[in-house]
């Protein structure tokens, strides 16, 4: 039974790098996560991340990013220093692209994670989520 953790505890603070800003909201990249979410990062422009609390170790964890605008996002995830989760988002210009990691029980530690991403571009559109679906 998975346990109920403060909302507190469930807060994540945006990481922004030197240029990132808050996208204009033109339709949603992702959807919202629902029950199962411990992130959701609507959208944002160029380089930035989250760093979160409130994994479970005995659930699977599941990473999400879609990005658009021509160009590329590098995606990694770290829990306890250690990096659990790498990849790439193509990101065409007149489409969404949508790439994901998913983790076994164990791999994301309980606790705090932290999640970069990395534009080939800083005027680049991304979002993301981070889900442990029961």
């Amino acid at each position: 039974m998975r346990k109920t953790v403060p909302a507190v505890t469930l807060a994540a603070f945006m990481l922004s790098g030197v240029g990132a800003t808050p996208a204009a909201a033109v339709g949603g990249l992702l959807p919202h996560p629902g029950p199962d979410g411990l992130v959701w990062v609507e959208e944002s422009i160029g380089d930035g991340g989250v760093v979160s609390g409130g994994a479970s170790e005995q659930l699977p964890t599941v990473l999400t990013v879609a990005c658009e605008g021509g160009g590329s996002v590098g995606v990694t995830m770290h829990s306890r220093d250690a990096e659990v989760a790498a990849f790439t988002v193509d990101c065409p210009a007149g489409g969404i692209g949508v790439n994901s990691a998913t983790m076994d029980p164990g791999v994301v530690r309980s606790g705090s994670f932290t999640v970069g991403v990395d534009a080939s571009a800083q005027t680049l559109r991304w979002a993301l989520t981070v889900t442990q679906p029961e």
